[in-house]
């Protein structure tokens, strides 16, 4: 990945996306803050990701680049918490129990083979007519999935069978990601 951040803007933000999920609560406005770097004004996708004690509790991002970093930091991390259909609104009260983690993501690559997939280091977006899924590279390691596994778990994601990955009408996408979390920075 030839993306890089230095540990001051990651730690940056996630600060950053906390303090616009606590704002959020507090207030309609959006949290107004100044670039912390030319870095952090760079379009790219990102995905914010919210644990409650290691357990997924929201994960929302833009898989492209359509707005500065920092920008889309804030947007995901408010939809993480308060848009996910996966989970009810977060509560003030789950605040203190709650991790981010965030992962900006390369620009997506087209898969001619699966061969080319690498557990650990990619994540998938798989594409059939209409319907779509996407995992980010640390679930296939998290859950210690094999590339068959990720490729099926991807179209599960999708709401596809399992073996859709195999149709030659099936898109098949990687990237990866640069993943850092607030325990990296306690």
């Amino acid at each position: 990945m030839s993306f890089s951040l230095n540990d001051e803007e990651k730690k940056f933000l996630l600060e950053l996306a906390r303090k616009t999920i606590v704002n959020y609560f507090h207030n309609d406005n959006p949290l107004k803050v100044d670039y912390f770097s030319d870095k952090l004004k760079e379009k790219c996708g990102v995905f914010v990701t919210l644990e409650k004690h290691h357990d997924l509790r929201g994960c929302i991002g833009y898989v492209e680049g359509y707005k500065p970093l920092q920008d889309a930091v804030q947007d995901n991390a408010i939809s993480a918490a308060f848009r996910d259909p996966r989970f009810p609104s977060l509560s003030i009260e789950e605040l203190t129990d709650l991790e981010i983690e965030i992962s900006v993501l390369t620009p997506l690559e087209k898969v001619n083979d699966i061969s080319e997939i690498k557990v650990g280091r990619d994540g998938l977006l798989v594409k059939k007519g209409f319907q779509q899924g996407l995992l980010l590279p640390q679930v296939a390691t998290d859950w210690g999935w094999d590339r068959t596994q990720f490729l099926e778990q991807t179209c599960r994601k999708a709401g596809l069978p399992l073996n859709a990955w195999k149709d030659k009408d099936t898109e098949i996408e990687k990237f990866s990601a640069l993943i850092f979390r607030e325990s990296d920075y306690m």
